[in-house]
């Protein structure tokens, strides 16, 4: 287990060079689904449409930029060569799972289908009918998907049809802002961000702490060997080291074009101390992409 948040560069909170705001103006990937389909509520479909599908890209990307230097950027866990079965949960648009049996190059956008990458549409909270166990089960960006009991169960089912030396592998981003050089006010609405939505999230029954309370969820299902590693992912091109530059700028993209997603259903349905209208939910989410733009402060979430 890695318990210190790998810094990829040791000059991470030094900047290399000023930027300015046009800096968070690069282009990220435009994401169309003609499969995903959910109720419309404030004029957004949910639970993803293509707006939201263009930040899941965005942090499907952070993923591999941060991983860059790994033998495959798409997992960590040493699954081999040669996989067999390898299951994808909660896949969204599919990039991942695409990717994962190609052996040429990663490619964002995707715009050809593996014969070997199967999409199921199922609920994994079901009793599991595969018929093959799998030799890898991948999991990313599903905060808030399941209540506590339900990650256990989902955990559980993974054990249980996994090979025996099979592997489970979870990746979460943190919902809270954290600055190490005070350049962050903690008057301001990115500071308490995090916690905004830690309650919500509560009195909804879906927690958004899953990035610290999974590991020992995986390991009471009856997982052996469990690793974990930590890494602080910028938000905004500040750092120093290229590639953290690159995964910050992308992880501005990531937060900017998933705000209303994020924040939308929990504020109007569970923000404190009452529901919020969606106006108020607009003004706060205005202020929220203003904050995200400052030049000046250095800021980071876990992943």
């Amino acid at each position: 287990m890695s318990e210190t948040p790998i810094d990829i560069d040791p000059n991470f909170y030094s900047l290399n060079e000023p930027y300015a705001l046009e800096d968070f103006q690069s282009e990220t990937t435009s994401i169309t689904s003609e499969i995903h389909k959910g109720r419309m509520e404030h004029g957004r479909r949910s639970p993803s449409d293509d707006k939201q599908f263009e930040a899941f890209e965005a942090a499907h990307i952070v993923c591999l930029v941060l991983d860059y230097h790994q033998p495959n950027p798409l997992h960590r866990a040493p699954i081999g060569d040669f996989p067999k079965h390898i299951l994808d949960v909660g896949t969204g648009k599919g990039s991942w799972a695409i990717n994962c049996p190609r052996r040429g190059p990663l490619s964002t956008p995707v715009t050809w289908m593996p014969p070997n990458c199967i999409f199921e549409v199922d609920d994994v909270q079901r009793e599991w009918t595969w018929r093959e166990p799998f030799d890898f089960i991948h999991l990313r960006q599903l905060l808030g998907a399941f209540s506590e009991d339900g990650w256990q169960a989902l955990y559980k089912q993974c054990y249980e049809n996994l090979h025996p030396g099979g592997w489970i592998e979870q990746m979460e981003f943190d919902v809270r802002v954290h600055s190490d050089d005070a350049s962050l006010p903690p008057d301001s609405a990115l500071a308490g961000w995090g916690d905004v939505f830690i309650g919500c999230a509560e009195r909804a029954g879906r927690s958004l702490t899953t990035q610290e309370t999974m590991r020992g969820k995986i390991e009471r299902a009856g997982f052996v060997d469990v690793q974990e590693d930590l890494y602080k992912v910028p938000m905004g091109p500040w750092p120093r080291d290229r590639a953290l530059k690159e995964a910050g700028q992308l992880n501005y993209h990531h937060w900017a074009s998933g705000l209303e997603g994020y924040a939308m259903w929990l504020l109007t349905k569970f923000g404190a101390p009452a529901p919020w209208t969606e106006e108020e939910v607009q003004v706060y989410l205005a202020k929220v992409r203003a904050e995200l733009k400052r030049p000046s402060q250095h800021i980071y979430g876990y992943a």
